[in-house]
């Protein structure tokens, strides 16, 4: 294979996630590899660069140098926020032989599980793979050459941060991307369970990042206000979004850290970076000879509630004691 050359930042940390049988995992390496003198190469298509995403990848990455040390190496691509370049990156990676493909958001599994149904696929930062891959009655394992993480909090829990923080707004904007099938998932439940609380909930949709504060503005002006999912447009849009909410005194509920330190208030939310590590658990599984056909998908368990305290207070909200203060 073709060698590639990478830097990685050590670190150590562990995480639960649940698997669809109820079982959890232990980030750390087992330091049980059987890889003996073979070397790994793993190739990267991640959809764009933001916080979250990042973070899913760099944690990845930390997990397999420390299982394996020099004998893996990463061809890591970033498409820009383009699905068609997930297909090129995910077929030149294919060409490649690597001996396995983390896909980091939805059109980049979309785009590997196309690509190749033999080599095996991880995703991260996937919300909701019977969504992302259109199997019907999806039961929490895919079944082929693809298995991962799912990035998905308790969107009923998002909806009570509502009444948690925001008791007085009855008004409720969505706004989100059009073009990601995650989005529109998390937004159909949180808007169920919003109006389950005698809101009034409005859609806004934006089509991609050039109509990002138009929208935003739009929802501002007509809601008390916002809820935004874990949207990776959104995310890398999210200082747009900031600069019209603020002015509009608008506060916003996030899917997710990244998203909520860009623009929001609070979130329920998971760590990225330990997803990252999660994956990277299947990965290392997979290299030492486990079935990914029979790996279901792991879910993070103890998502964290957090809030940005500054615009908490410039816009004179109370936080109870059970959030915590992002970046501190």
């Amino acid at each position: 294979m073709k060698k590639f050359t990478a830097l990685f930042l050590a670190g150590a940390a562990a995480v639960s996630l649940a698997g669809c049988s109820g079982g959890s995992a232990d980030t750390a390496p087992s330091g049980n590899t059987d890889a003996g003198s073979d070397t790994y190469t793993v190739g990267i298509c991640q959809l764009v660069q933001h916080v979250a995403l990042d973070a899913a990848t760099q944690g990845f990455r930390d997990y397999l140098e420390e299982a394996y040390g020099d004998k893996v190496e990463f061809v890591d691509q970033n498409a820009a926020g383009d699905p068609a370049t997930c297909v090129t990156i995910c077929n030149q990676l294919v060409s490649e032989k690597v001996d396995l493909i983390l896909a980091n958001a939805t059109p980049a599994l979309q785009a590997a599980a196309s690509a190749t149904d033999s080599i095996p696929v991880l995703g991260t930062s996937i919300t909701e793979y019977g969504v992302a891959l259109d199997i019907d009655n999806f039961n929490g394992t895919v079944g082929t050459n693809v298995s991962g993480t799912s990035d998905l909090a308790p969107l009923d829990q998002q909806a009570d941060i509502f009444d948690e923080l925001l008791p007085d707004a009855n008004n409720i904007g969505i706004l989100y991307c059009s073009a990601e099938a995650n989005s529109v998932y998390q937004a159909d439940v949180v808007k169920a369970a919003l109006e389950d609380k005698g809101k009034t909930v409005t859609v806004y949709t934006f089509s991609d990042s050039n109509d990002v504060a138009q929208v935003a503005g739009v929802a501002c002006a007509e809601n008390d206000a916002l809820y935004i999912p874990t949207d990776n447009t959104a995310a890398s849009s999210a200082a747009a979004i900031d600069n019209v909410a603020s002015q509009a005194n608008v506060p916003i509920i996030c899917g997710e850290e990244g998203l909520c330190e860009g623009c929001g208030i609070a979130t329920l939310s998971i760590s990225y970076y330990e997803l990252g590590r999660a994956t990277g658990m299947m990965a290392e599984r997979i290299l030492n000879g486990e079935d990914v056909k029979t790996m279901p998908v792991e879910y993070y368990a103890n998502p964290t509630k957090k809030y940005m305290a500054s615009r908490c207070e410039a816009l004179g909200i109370s936080v109870p004691s059970d959030y915590e203060p992002i970046g501190e």
